[in-house]
């Protein structure tokens, strides 16, 4: 706020002056006096009650604009020093001066009402008293002080909630926004604050943009003010949350993205900070994603993941998950040196937004790119996922156990993975409290069971070695899922049992075989046709989607659920010497018994059970 002469006794002796003192009233010489005394003990004396506040309400509704200038100073200096919650009497003859036209007047009182309206009870009662609608006059006066204290109670009171929507629509957009590019740093500092504090709601961030606010931001992103910088950054990541401001952004403010990727190199870490969640909003758009790439964002986004202050780690990570959802920029990122830093970050247990944004990164680094698979392995991500996911919270074990289920696609890593003995952490999630940590283990030791191209050197011993442990082993696991009543869960047990028994590994088809828990209830699967609920595994959280078991939930589903199991059954029933054998290429045949009702053959079916274990679009 600007700046207010001190309060001193003088100020009121002055009007004890011989030529003065004639002009004054009986009541206005007694509130004068009175004041006097109160200011002599004023460490002592409630200014907000009883005979101290009714000599100061006299002086303010004075026709004399001295006394109401002393009135407003004392105003002004007693809420300095101290706010509390006060009432209509208090609120009144401040209101009432804030209506003074004259300059003096207006700046004293509308700094009292600024500082009052630090309080909360405060900020409601002076827009309930009709605060607002001179603040606004006050707003649009010529005097810098002036618009410089209006804007800065403004944005006091519109940090409440409640009183949001009532400046949005008192009209107060228009000249705080006006003010926004004042060349007074004071006002712009009030008047850009009190704007960010806008953009919190739907509604007024849409009356924001209409009041011409969004070029008036984007333009102070350079400002040489810090604070400038941080309001307008964090005003324009606010309004960014929307899509259709978003697209708004995109044709109108070609140098957004570089403004943010230059702030990134601030020297301010709130503004660095500030500008990073900037840029992670608006890449929930597929164009930015790609823009702050070509802005060459990368390298400050690296700095910040490396930093070691949580808020720039968090932001930073944050963005780089929303960067990586794009496909093109799947090897950029990893070119750029960022796997080291994202795999460190998963053991970061300060906070558990770090370790999902670091962690989904990385799936979405190894979504649709053969290589990067290769190089996040290489990297070290797996053995660190496998030392980590059994003790992370749920929400990582989500995220880490769905990247292993991406990895576990790549035909050339599915050996090394089961070499690192992965299974063995996999399987005792498939029994965990989440739905989804549990499908998507289970989606992991599917991918891992499966290949597209057999040979006779696939090892497959590592499911012999944990078929009984850990947790009962890949035995226990295949039966809970087959018994699950989610056919979801049913349809990864029966299409994984086909994918082991297709190995041509023979203690894995003697494990099966002989299985007195498993074989009942295939048989069940085979001959039933009633339909089951379905869970909601795989349902998206964010840009992307969960691996995808939805397609198996009703009507094909379950045909698909009855033809896998009665495949198994004619590996179970038939003597081992009729099993086919591990063969390049090789593929379970269809028997005469495997004809479905509309008409799709084996291959097809293989194809559509696979893309239940394919992952969705980045996310």
């Amino acid at each position: 706020m600007g700046n207010i002469t001190s309060c001193c006794d003088s100020c009121f002796r002055g009007h004890r002056s011989q030529s003065y003192e004639p002009l004054l009233l009986e009541n206005e010489r007694e509130a004068v006096a009175d004041l006097l005394q109160y200011l002599e003990n004023r460490t002592t004396t409630n200014f907000f009650t009883g005979s101290p506040l009714s000599a100061l309400t006299t002086l303010s509704f004075s026709d004399n604009v001295d006394l109401q200038r002393s009135a407003a100073l004392a105003f002004a200096e007693i809420t300095e020093k101290e706010v509390r919650p006060v009432g209509r009497d208090t609120l009144d003859p401040i209101l009432f001066l804030l209506s003074s036209h004259d300059t003096e007047v207006q700046r004293a009182a509308s700094a009292a009402l600024g500082n009052l309206a630090v309080n909360t009870d405060n900020k409601l009662l002076i827009v309930k008293l009709g605060g607002l609608e001179p603040l606004i006059r006050q707003m649009l006066s010529p005097n810098v002080e002036v618009q410089c204290n209006a804007v800065g109670c403004v944005t006091n009171l519109a940090t409440h909630d409640d009183n949001k929507t009532k400046i949005a629509k008192s009209g107060a957009l228009v000249p705080l926004t006006r003010l926004a590019r004042s060349k007074d740093m004071r006002v712009q500092r009030n008047a850009t604050g009190a704007l960010l504090n806008m953009t919190h709601s739907d509604e007024n961030r849409q009356q924001l943009v209409n009041a011409g606010a969004i070029p008036v931001l984007v333009s102070l992103l350079n400002s040489p003010d810090t604070d400038v910088q941080y309001y307008c950054t964090t005003a324009l990541s606010n309004i960014a949350v929307d899509g259709t401001n978003r697209k708004k952004l995109a044709q109108s403010e070609p140098k957004l993205v570089s403004s943010l990727v230059a702030l990134m190199d601030s020297p301010s870490l709130k503004v660095q900070c500030q500008a990073a969640l900037a840029l992670r909003n608006l890449a929930s758009d597929e164009k930015y994603q790609l823009e702050i790439v070509k802005a060459d964002g990368l390298q400050p986004l690296l700095r910040l993941l490396q930093s070691t202050y949580l808020p720039l780690i968090l932001s930073s990570a944050a963005c780089v998950r929303n960067v990586s959802i794009h496909p093109q920029n799947e090897s950029p990122i990893i070119e750029s040196g960022f796997l080291q830093p994202l795999i460190n970050l998963l053991s970061f247990k300060d906070n558990e937004e770090v370790q999902c944004h670091a962690i989904s990164t990385l799936r979405n680094l190894a979504a649709s790119n053969e290589k990067n698979k290769l190089a996040i392995v290489k990297a070290g991500a797996v053995q660190s996922i496998k030392e980590l996911v059994l003790e992370v919270p749920i929400n990582v074990q989500s995220e880490m156990t769905a990247c292993i289920a991406v990895l576990a696609l790549s035909d050339e890593l599915k050996g090394q993975l089961l070499e690192m003995g992965i299974c063995e952490v996999l399987i005792p999630l498939t029994n965990s409290p989440s739905t989804e940590v549990q499908g998507n283990s289970a989606a992991a030791l599917g991918n891992l069971s499966s290949k597209e191209m057999r040979t006779s050197s696939d090892d497959y011993s590592a499911f012999n070695d944990v078929w009984d442990k850990p947790d009962g082993g890949m035995h226990r696991y295949l039966y809970r899922f087959l018994t699950n009543s989610d056919t979801t869960f049913q349809h990864i047990a029966v299409w994984t049992i086909v994918q082991l028994l297709e190995s041509g590994d023979p203690q894995l088809i003697s494990n099966i075989r002989n299985s007195t828990l498993l074989a009942p209830n295939i048989r069940n699967l085979a001959i039933s046709r009633a339909s089951t609920p379905s869970s909601s595994v795989g349902t998206p959280r964010s840009h992307h989607s969960q691996p995808s078991y939805q397609d198996t939930e009703t009507g094909d589903g379950l045909a698909e659920i009855q033809l896998l199991s009665r495949r198994i059954l004619e590996f179970v029933d038939s003597d081992l010497e009729g099993i086919p054998g591990s063969v390049p290429g090789s593929h379970i045949q269809p028997g005469t018994s495997l004809g479905s009702s509309n008409g799709r053959d084996h291959e097809e079916l293989r194809r559509s059970v696979r893309e239940a274990f394919m992952p969705g679009s980045h996310r």
